[in-house]
């Protein structure tokens, strides 16, 4: 039987002890690690060592748990959506100001949207189309964003498995059909076309130089794929502190479940996701359904 420790049965280190044996059950978390126990010829030599070992492992586990001692955890100051919706409702304050908004409708190109079920291209394509008539009414800047390929992909390396699978397809070639914008959401005068090589609206193109020239910090954005070009450009642009929403059904993906995860799941941390309906009543538009 080992002998009690008077470090550990008194005073600090049963509070060290109830702490540690806390965080391992409210995270969840399991720590596999070994430390080290150097024992020492003296018994006191030993049971410090162990508490200091015991605290050790508790610095640890406080770092990589992300919790405080006071219990407070991202759970207490964040909130997550609703399991099972598909977008985080605006609040009554929420407002958009036009002069520092930009529309970002993103691939909206022939070749793409065709990939999507002929019941998915229709209403996504009247949505979209919606959500640009109005905007531009509320005096938002339009961007579109393209993706396309000079006749040989010369920008492809063959090293990148997305693009170099499209180099064999022939697909998305300037001037060619495929690559151009759906006719019925088309560019107006005044609306601004950005052509990428790459997936994200940010990666080889001019897109941050022309929302800087416009003192642009707020960003509504919409776009095929949503774990493609939706996905990249949520994450590089909220690295760079632009406010955003995410128009949940102005976005497809060929998988339903990887666009209700994101939509559910990952864009809210960094996003404002919304409907469609929600973003045109935020502009005070008049075709709300």
């Amino acid at each position: 039987m080992e002998p009690s420790d008077p470090l550990r049965d008194n005073g600090p280190m049963r509070w060290v002890d109830n702490l540690y044996n806390e965080i391992q059950i409210k995270r969840g978390i399991i720590f596999h690690c070994k430390l080290i126990e150097f024992v020492f010829l003296t018994k006191i030599g030993g049971y410090l060592m162990k508490s200091l070992a015991r605290i050790s492992l508790l610095v640890v586990l406080l770092t990589l748990s992300e919790t405080t001692i006071f219990g407070l955890d991202k759970q207490d100051t964040e909130k997550s959506p609703p399991q099972g919706s598909t977008a985080v409702m605006i609040q009554p304050s929420f407002t958009i100001n036009p002069d520092k908004t930009a529309v970002l409708i993103m691939d909206y190109e022939n070749d793409i949207v065709g990939m999507l079920p002929e019941d998915v291209r229709g209403p996504l394509i009247e949505r979209a189309s919606t959500i640009l008539k109005e905007a531009r009414l509320a005096k938002i800047q339009i961007i579109y964003v393209v993706v396309q390929f000079r006749d040989g992909y010369p920008e492809v390396n063959l090293q990148n498995k997305l693009f170099s699978s499209l180099k064999q397809s022939g697909r998305l070639v300037e001037g060619t059909p495929g690559a151009e914008i759906d006719s019925r959401v088309k560019p107006q005068p005044g609306d601004i076309v950005v052509t990428k090589r790459r997936v994200g609206a940010f990666s080889t193109t001019d897109l941050e130089t022309i929302l800087r020239s416009k003192n642009i910090n707020a960003l509504v954005l919409f776009g095929i794929s949503t774990s493609g070009v939706v996905l990249s450009t949520v994450r590089w642009a909220a690295d760079m502190d632009y406010s955003l929403a995410v128009v949940s059904d102005a976005c497809a993906d060929r998988d339903p479940e990887v666009n209700r995860v994101l939509m559910d799941k990952v864009f809210p941390w960094q996003a404002t996701v919304v409907t469609s309906q929600e973003f045109l009543k935020a502009i005070g538009a008049k075709d709300i359904k």
